[in-house]
C-alpha cells in the first residue's frame, strides 16, 4: 500500500483480526503522533491516516495498547470518513 492507497478489503480484514495479547505493543503507533492532513482530499486523507497509524484497529494512547472494533452496520472506512472530514 502506497501512502496515497487504502487498504485492500482483505487488508484491512487482517487488520481487524489482529489479536492485541500476541501483538508487540513496541511495533504500535502512539495515536499522539498522528497528524491529520487536512488539505488532503478525503480518500487521501483517509489513506495517509492508514499509512501513519499502520493498523488503524491497533495503536497506543497514553501508554495503553487500544484495540477497537466495530458493530453493526457501520464500517472502519465510514467512521473514518466522518472523522476526517473535518
Amino acid at each position: 500500500m502506497s501512502a496515497k492507497e487504502l487498504p485492500t478489503p482483505e487488508e484491512m480484514q487482517a487488520m481487524a483480526e489482529v489479536d492485541l495479547k500476541n501483538i508487540d505493543t513496541s511495533n504500535l503507533i502512539d495515536i499522539e503522533q498522528v497528524k491529520i492532513r487536512t488539505e488532503l482530499p478525503q480518500e487521501e486523507r483517509i489513506a495517509d491516516y492508514i499509512h501513519q497509524i499502520k493498523n488503524p484497529y491497533c495503536y497506543i494512547s497514553h501508554e495503553v495498547a487500544v484495540k477497537i472494533s466495530f458493530t453493526g452496520k457501520c464500517t472502519l472506512e465510514e467512521s473514518l470518513s466522518r472523522c476526517i472530514s473535518l
